[in-house]
């Protein structure tokens, strides 16, 4: 299953999703002595590798970060050769004063968002199935 491609029915279709937590991005040099459970995502950059997981597990971990941010998930199945949504949301959010780090995966789309925009953020996104 490829996922859907057509931007009406992704946006229409989109039904975003509030992880309950804090998140936060932090930074390792090595994925080593983590556990990976604990992880919600990570990506490998030329400088380091970001993590991005519960801002109590960073703390216990004792690792560094700069703003707390709520995870959103767009729950509709979109393929990975859709054109538009990224730019779609996050236009909307840009115009209503949201900041937003996209990560994109095999099934969805997860919005991090500031905590204090968060409620502001789900009106924004749950107006396009309108």
């Amino acid at each position: 299953m490829s996922g859907e491609k057509d931007l009406e029915k992704l946006l229409k279709s989109m039904k975003p999703q509030h992880n309950v937590g804090d998140y936060v991005f932090c930074k390792v040099e090595k994925l080593e002595n983590l556990n990976l459970d604990d992880i919600e995502m990570f990506f490998k950059e030329k400088e380091a590798v970001t993590l991005i997981l519960k801002k109590e597990i960073a703390e216990q971990l004792n690792l560094e970060y700069s703003v707390v941010m709520s995870w959103i998930t767009l729950t509709v199945h979109s393929s990975l050769e859709a054109v538009g949504l990224t730019a779609a949301f996050s236009k909307a959010l840009s115009q209503n004063g949201i900041s937003c780090n996209v990560v994109a995966a095999f099934y969805h789309d997860h919005i991090f968002v500031n905590t204090n925009d968060t409620e502001k953020a789900m009106k924004v996104l749950n107006a396009f199935s309108e």
